[in-house]
Parts: structure tokens; C-alpha cells; sequence
């Protein structure tokens, strides 16, 4: 018996296709939607003739070679053109944009950004295949579970009439309409803006409008309050103080000697707030709120949220970044693998060596600045990454370690 229950385990490590076609996967699937409701006609419609999208798999499986720069990031998103084209639909749209605020307390320059960033203001909607896209993921194996709960969603606002199995398209991962939701999502907050009696968020900017604001509201929007503020913070601060979990009223930021770039005064907010340095302590810094926990709901990326209140402070006719200093040379994942296994083999827990940056490796970062007296921001850039190696050769010398890793980026191949 448990020689059984070990091939099971073993079984469910590989991918889905390892053990079954395709074709019988997706007729066990179908099984399975009809069971719980969903119709013939839908089913047909939306999985009849497909196969599995090897674009797709690809996507899905890319690594990115670089880490991108919070500059660089921020340049290719919050662009002029984007911002004036905002100002205009702001403008365009203004009685929508003030009935959706009033409902839901967004402001319409946050609202305008999400767009803005998911879809370019609906320019590039995507045009995969939803309903193929997730069979394809859900059947690959490396996240099926997830997948497949989001097809099983997919073919329920189909079935409900929202939208045709044909007309469904968006991004490879399953992302659809102009703010660009899950299918789960789209099940959980989408809301009819235009009274149509269905939701539609690949035609009606009303609809999409509404659901983007409650989503972002029933996230805990915190009405009235920005989402982040650049800030300066004095020449003698604590740059170890300067993360997302040290949370502290603005008061106490204030008598640390934080600022606003621009000298105005810091907002006063009911909740706390965090200093967080997205490209180090020689880049810019931030001031995050409650708001910008809400931005990371909807995406989990520090650059992306920031990306958001950036865009949305220039819509709103506010200014851009004060500061652009901070290291710009590019830092490669084969490094920061090396930058991992180094700090694992020098004691501190970066994890596994991946190429990501998590909360793990940078607290790792953050433990080996202190123990060497660096500015304690856990940012590994280029300088971080030569003193880590310099202080890993010089253990590995005295015959304390395994040979030093290898920091240079691998040669292209022919």
C-alpha cells in the first residue's frame, strides 16, 4: 500500500501530457464542466477542435535574461505619450470617470493609469485564444490546478452570455478585456457599468471602467489617499529602516527627517506608511500607503505599483521623478544566481539559487550589508555583486569554501 501511494506521489510531479493525451485530457475535462453545469453548446463552442498551443507553453516558461532597472521599467510605461493620451480620456470620458469615482471612491487619473498600462488604453487587448490558451496551461502541467480553474471560470461567463467562445481572446496567461482580468476575476468583481444586463470588457469602456474600480474598492481602496510619493530622505538615515514591512505612522517618518521631493508636506493618513527603494539607496525613494497594498493585490510587482501612481500622478498634471541617480548597468539572473549561492555558502539564506529576487534573497542581501557595513537597502546591484564575490574568493582562498561561482554573464553561444 505504500508502494502505491508513493507512485502516486511520484505520478503527480510530472506534467499532466506524461501520463495522457491531449485529446483524452480534454475529454475527461469536458466530463468535468458538464458535471458541474456547464452547457453542451458552450463546450462545444469553446473546446472543439482545439490543441494544445505550444506558443503558449513557451511563454509560459520564458525566463527574462536581465533583471530590468526600475528606470528602465518605468521608461517604457510611463511614457509622454501615454500620459497626454490619458489627459485626453480623461477628458473624453469625464462623466463616466466622475460617476465611477463617486460610486467607488478611485480617482479617475488611477483608474486612467491601470489602463493605460494593462492595455495601452485599449490599443492591444490581446488576441490568444482564451479558452485554448488555459486548456493548454492547464494541461502542461507546471501550474494545472490554477489553470484549470480559470478555463472551468472562462467557460462560466461564456455560458452565462457575456461574451462568444470566439470573441474570447486576450493574453497568453488567460488575462482579458481592457484592465485586463482573470477569469476568476472577471467572475468575482466585474460589474455591468452600461446597463446592457451583461458584462462586457472588451467593447464597453463603461464596464470595464466600473469593474476595474471595484476590484481595486473591495480590495480595501482607501478613498482620498495616494498609493506612493517620492521622498527624500535626510543624508544620515538608516537605509535599513527603508522596506516594505516596516511600516510606521507619516509622523514618525517626519521626525526621522523624511521629506516629499518636492517640499510639500507629507500627506496625513490614518494608516502607516513604508519607505521601499527600487533601485537601490543611490536611486529614488518612495513613500508607499495602504493603497499601494491594494495596487499589489491586482500585481504583485513593487515596479508595477509604482509604475501606477506614477502614471497616474503625471495624468493628473503632477510632476515626474526628481531623482535619477542610482546604478544603471543591467543585472543578468545568471549573476544573481551566483549572487545566491555565494550568500548561501557564506551563511546567509538566500535560498535557492533561481535568478529571483524574493523577500528571501533580499533579506539575505540586506544581512550581509549589515555584517560588512554597506548601506543595508537589499538591492543587488553591479557594486553589490563585486563585493559579495570579492568577500567569497577571499573565503574560498583561506580554504573556508568551494570555489567562487561564476559572477560573468555566459558567453552568447553560436
Amino acid at each position: 500500500m505504500l508502494k502505491f501511494f508513493f507512485l502516486l506521489a511520484v505520478l503527480a510531479t510530472f506534467p499532466a501530457h506524461a501520463q495522457t493525451s491531449f485529446d483524452d485530457w480534454l475529454a475527461a475535462f469536458r466530463q468535468e464542466a458538464a458535471a458541474q453545469g456547464i452547457s453542451e453548446a458552450t463546450l462545444d463552442a469553446a473546446l472543439t477542435g482545439i490543441t494544445p498551443a505550444e506558443r503558449v507553453v513557451q511563454l509560459d516558461r520564458r525566463q527574462p535574461e536581465f533583471l530590468q532597472t526600475f528606470f528602465d521599467y518605468l521608461k517604457t510605461r510611463v511614457t509622454p505619450s501615454r500620459i497626454t493620451r490619458g489627459q485626453a480620456l480623461m477628458t473624453e470620458h469625464a462623466a463616466l470617470l466622475d460617476a465611477v469615482e463617486q460610486q467607488h471612491g478611485v480617482p479617475k487619473s488611477v483608474l486612467l493609469s491601470f489602463w493605460g498600462l494593462e492595455t495601452n488604453y485599449g490599443s492591444f487587448l490581446g488576441s490568444h485564444n482564451i479558452p485554448a490558451s488555459l486548456a493548454t496551461l492547464a494541461y502542461d502541467g507546471r501550474r494545472s490546478a490554477f489553470f484549470r480553474g480559470q478555463l472551468l471560470d472562462a467557460l462560466r461567463i461564456i455560458d452565462a452570455g457575456h461574451v462568444s467562445a470566439v470573441d474570447m481572446t486576450g493574453s497568453w496567461a488567460g488575462a482579458m478585456g481592457h484592465m485586463q482580468f482573470m477569469p476568476s476575476t472577471f467572475r468575482a468583481y466585474a460589474l455591468d457599468g452600461d446597463g446592457d444586463a451583461r458584462i462586457d470588457l472588451w467593447q464597453s469602456v463603461p464596464d470595464a471602467m466600473h469593474s476595474g474600480a471595484n476590484y481595486l474598492k473591495r480590495a480595501g481602496w482607501r478613498a482620498g489617499e495616494p498609493v506612493a510619493i517620492e521622498v527624500r530622505p535626510p543624508q544620515d538615515f538608516d537605509w535599513q529602516r527603508a522596506s516594505i514591512a516596516n511600516r510606521l505612522p507619516v509622523a514618525q517618518w517626519t521626525a526621522l527627517g523624511v521629506t516629499s521631493a518636492d517640499g510639500s508636506p507629507l500627506p496625513a493618513v490614518a494608516g502607516r506608511s513604508a519607505i521601499v527603494l527600487p533601485q537601490g539607496w543611490q536611486g529614488p525613494a518612495f513613500m508607499v500607503f495602504d493603497n499601494f497594498g491594494v495596487v499589489m493585490r491586482w500585481n504583485r510587482s513593487v515596479n508595477y505599483a509604482l509604475a501606477v501612481a506614477q502614471l497616474a500622478q503625471q495624468i493628473a498634471g503632477g510632476p515626474g521623478l526628481t531623482v535619477q541617480a542610482g546604478e544603471t548597468d543591467v543585472v543578468g539572473t545568471a549573476q544573481l544566481e551566483a549572487l545566491q549561492l555565494a550568500l548561501n555558502e557564506l551563511g546567509f539564506d538566500a535560498g535557492e539559487a533561481d535568478g529571483v529576487l524574493g523577500p528571501r534573497t533580499r533579506t539575505a542581501i540586506r544581512q550581509y550589508q549589515t555584517m560588512h557595513k554597506l548601506p543595508v537597502d537589499g538591492y543587488p546591484s553591479p557594486a553589490m555583486l563585486a563585493h559579495v564575490e570579492q568577500t567569497h574568493a577571499a573565503a574560498a582562498a583561506a580554504g573556508k569554501l568551494m570555489p567562487a561561482p561564476t559572477f560573468a554573464e555566459p558567453a552568447d553561444q553560436p
